[in-house]
C-alpha cells in the first residue's frame, strides 16, 4: 500500500510504501521526495508501480527490479519520479528479506565493515536546534558551528547562499551569472566564520545547484583557501558543467542526489568528474541499485556519502548499505532528522552520539512507521487503485 504521511514540518511530506506478504511479514521504503515540491508526482507513480509487484516473491529483488524498470514504459532513464517509486518499493522488499532472515540487511549486503558511521551536521544555514532558524551573521554560523562541535561532530555542511543578510531567501536569478563583489563577500564572511570556529575540522559548501558553472567558479576561487572538504552540487547536475568547475576550482566537487541510475552515474565516473557521489537510496533506485551505483564508483577510487534528507526509514536504509562500503567517506544527518515532526514519524529514532551514528542491527533495514504516522496518513491500497482506475475505464 502507498502512504502519504502528514506531518508538521514546513513542505514535508513523506511518501511511503508498505509491502505485506503472504506469510505476515512486511517491508517499509521511502520514496525520498518530501520535502519541497514533487510529494504528490512520487505517491502517484507509487500507486502506479506497485501493482506490478503483488504476486511476485518479494526475496526476488532483483527480478522485481528489472520488471519494474523495463516493463513500466516510462521507468527507463525516467528520472525522479520513476526512479523514486522503484526506490520506494525496493527498500520495502529488503526490509522484507531481512526481516525473512532474521538479519540486518547490511548482513545481505556483504557484512558491515564498522560498527559507527562518522557523521556531519547538514544544512546548518537552518541552525542545529529543535527548530529550524536562520543563520544569517557571521557570529550566527560561528554560534552554530560551536553547537556541532559540541555534541561531538567534527565536520559541517552548510548552503551559504540560502539565505541574504536581512534573512530572505536568494532567488536563482540572484545567485547565477556573475556574482557581485557583496555576494561573494556575504559567501566568504560565512566559510570564514566556519572555518574559525571548526579549526581542523572539515567544511562542506553545499549549493542546491543553484548556481550556475560561472558563480560557482567565483565561489570556489574564493573558497580554497579555507581547506573545502568537498563541494557539493555546485551547479545543474550536467557533466560538462560539473567538468568545468572542476577543472577550474580546486576542490572535490560532489553530486547525486539529481542523478539517477547507474547509467545517469557512469559518465560522471568515467570522466572523474566527482571526487564523491552522493545517491539517494529514496530515488536512485533503492537498495539494490545504489549498492551497484557505490560498486561502480570504488572502481574508479570515488567517494561514497549517501544522500539522507527522508524519514528515519531512509537514514536506517541508508546506514544499512554505508557500513559495508569500502569506499564510505562520511554519513549525513539532516538537521530535519533533528526535527520533533520528523522523529516522530517511525518507531526508531537514530541520532549520532559524539559526531558518530551506530548502523542498527535489527532484522530489515531497522525502523518502520509509528502508530501516530499511520493514524494520520493517506493510504491507498493496490486493489483500491486498481479499482479507481477500473471506473475510469468503464466510463
Amino acid at each position: 500500500m502507498s502512504l502519504k504521511v502528514e506531518t508538521g514540518g514546513p513542505l514535508w511530506s513523506p511518501v511511503v510504501c508498505r509491502v505485506n506478504t503472504d506469510a505476515g511479514i512486511y517491508g517499509y521504503g521511502e520514496a525520498a521526495m518530501a520535502y519541497a515540491i514533487g510529494a504528490s508526482g512520487a505517491f502517484g507513480m507509487l500507486k502506479d508501480f506497485a501493482g506490478l509487484a503483488v504476486g511476485m516473491d518479494p526475496l526476488a529483488n532483483e527480478v522485481v527490479w528489472d520488471k519494474l524498470y523495463k516493463e513500466t514504459m516510462w521507468a527507463q532513464n525516467g528520472g525522479l519520479v520513476a526512479f523514486a517509486a522503484i526506490s520506494a518499493i525496493d527498500m520495502a522488499l529488503w526490509d522484507i528479506k531481512g526481516k525473512f532472515f532474521d538479519v540486518p540487511v547490511h548482513q545481505l549486503l556483504g557484512g558491515k565493515r564498522r560498527e559507527k558511521l562518522r557523521s556531519y551536521a547538514s544544512q546548518l544555514q537552518y541552525g542545529w536546534g529543535a527548530q529550524v532558524g536562520h543563520a544569517l551573521t557571521a557570529g550566527d554560523y560561528t554560534d552554530v558551528c560551536k553547537q556541532a562541535l559540541d555534541e561531538g561532530y567534527d565536520a559541517v555542511k552548510t548552503d551559504y547562499l540560502t539565505f541574504d543578510r536581512e534573512g530572505n531567501r536568494f532567488v536563482p536569478e540572484q545567485v547565477t551569472r556573475l556574482l557581485t563583489a557583496d555576494t561573494l563577500d556575504l559567501v566568504e564572511e560565512r566559510v570564514a566564520a566556519t572555518r574559525e570556529a571548526m579549526g581542523s575540522g572539515d567544511i562542506i559548501i553545499e549549493a542546491h545547484s543553484m548556481t550556475d558553472a560561472t558563480s560557482a567558479i567565483q565561489i570556489g576561487k574564493r573558497a580554497e583557501q579555507y581547506g573545502i572538504f568537498y563541494y557539493e552540487e555546485p551547479t545543474t547536475p550536467h557533466l560538462k558543467l560539473h567538468r568545468r568547475v572542476a577543472e577550474a576550482v580546486d576542490i572535490p566537487l560532489a553530486s547525486g542526489e539529481r542523478i539517477y541510475g547507474r547509467w545517469d552515474f557512469a559518465p560522471y565516473l568515467e570522466e572523474q568528474v566527482l571526487g564523491v557521489i552522493q545517491p539517494d537510496l529514496g530515488t536512485c533506485g533503492g537498495i539494490t541499485e545504489g549498492k551497484k551505483i557505490c560498486d561502480m564508483a570504488a572502481t574508479y577510487d570515488v567517494s561514497v556519502q549517501l544522500h539522507v534528507c527522508g524519514t528515519p526509514l531512509s537514514t536506517a536504509a541508508a546506514l544499512q548499505l554505508e557500513a559495508v562500503l569500502p569506499n564510505f567517506t562520511i554519513h549525513e544527518h539532516h538537521v530535519f532528522n533533528r526535527m520533533s515532526w520528523n522523529k516522530e514519524l517511525c518507531v526508531h529514532d537514530y541520532q549520532p552520539v559524539d559526531g558518530a551514528i551506530a548502523v542498527p542491527d535489527l532484522p530489515g533495514i531497522g525502523n518502520e512507521l509509528s502508530e501516530k504516522a499511520l493514524a494520520g496518513a493517506h493510504i491507498e491500497t493496490v486493489s483500491q487503485s486498481r479499482e479507481r482506475y477500473t471506473r475510469k475505464a468503464s466510463k
